[in-house]
């Protein structure tokens, strides 16, 4: 095979491979289970899939600056506790106490990027910090206690449809489009793969790097907010050890589909299938009876896939 050949074959890899794990794996599953292409349970794996997939496309935003965000579990338990006691506790209606939910974790997506761009941390350690700083405020706010509700205009938002289609699944497919036309259709998406380029190019070629840096942060936060609200819906009560190890799926359905650590190169269709292949992965182990424990095991080998695949490619290209 010539160079020009195994050059082509890896670019086609490099483009496609996620969306050729993601039949593979179904396929094989179909075989092992009989009741892995029923209805019900596709859209139960589509429901499971939607909060890791929802806190992933924010992810992806902060990836392509060759950032990484490690908040969102934190910020999705703080947003679920506060979401649920804003309407419990306080008495502040429905949709209010959502729309501050959200802005508390818009809020904290924002102190990270200001950590990284004035403090000139790295966001490994500025996001590593707003983890600790978001689960301790989870626990002093609810003081380690769950916080039940049960007001049917909030649990519509994790647990109702609209028809035969969960309401986390609609909201899923709102923000991806969202988050697609973003990316691929205005400037700030333009700049946000330039950021992810090379910085010193983007600033010289006049974007605000520091600006771009900072909003794609606030996103990130305020997706895992989103994310945080609904698993409150979900569960119908906010839990404050919920969404522990929630980053770690999101990177993983970043990685998986297509968008690289280095930054500049993915986009929220690949994340919104790797988080499929997370989401199929995880509900045909449960279909095969295979322990929880191997099953974190399994994730973790799928991560160091990711994560090599993307080494590869990066250095091919």
């Amino acid at each position: 095979m010539t160079v020009k050949r195994l050059d082509s074959l890896v670019e086609v890899l490099r483009r496609f491979n996620v969306f050729l794990i993601f039949i593979g794996l179904c396929v094989l599953l179909s075989l092992l289970s009989r009741d892995f292409l029923s209805l019900s349970n596709l859209l139960n794996v589509a429901l499971q899939t939607s909060i890791v997939a929802i806190t992933a496309i924010g992810m992806t935003f902060t990836m392509l600056t060759a950032g990484i965000d490690l908040s969102v579990g934190s910020i999705v338990a703080l947003s679920s506790a506060l979401s649920a006691g804003f309407i419990m506790k306080q008495g502040i209606p429905t949709y209010l106490a959502m729309a501050l939910a959200m802005a508390v974790g818009a809020g904290l997506g924002a102190i990270s990027g200001l950590l990284i761009v004035k403090g000139r941390l790295p966001p490994f350690v500025a996001t590593l910090a707003m983890m600790a700083v978001g689960r301790g405020l989870t626990l002093v706010y609810t003081r380690g206690w769950t916080i039940p509700i049960m007001l049917r205009e909030f649990t519509f938002w994790g647990a109702g449809t609209i028809g035969p289609v969960p309401v986390p699944v609609v909201v899923l497919v709102v923000v991806f489009v969202a988050a697609h036309i973003v990316l691929s259709r205005t400037r700030f998406g333009l700049h946000i793969y330039a950021v992810g380029g090379h910085q010193e190019t983007a600033r010289l070629a006049g974007i605000h790097v520091d600006l771009i840096t900072i909003m794609v942060y606030v996103i990130s936060g305020f997706t895992a907010a989103l994310a945080g609200i609904i698993t409150a819906a979900r569960l119908y009560s906010a839990q404050p050890n919920v969404a522990a190890g929630l980053e770690l799926d999101a990177i993983a359905a970043s990685v998986l589909g297509g968008t690289s650590l280095f930054g500049g190169v993915g986009g929220v269709g690949g994340t919104l299938v790797g988080a499929l292949i997370m989401g199929v992965l995880h509900n045909g182990l449960n279909l095969l009876e295979v322990s929880s424990y191997y099953q974190k095991v399994v994730k973790g080998i799928v991560f160091i896939l990711a994560v090599l695949l993307d080494l590869y490619t990066k250095g091919r290209k």
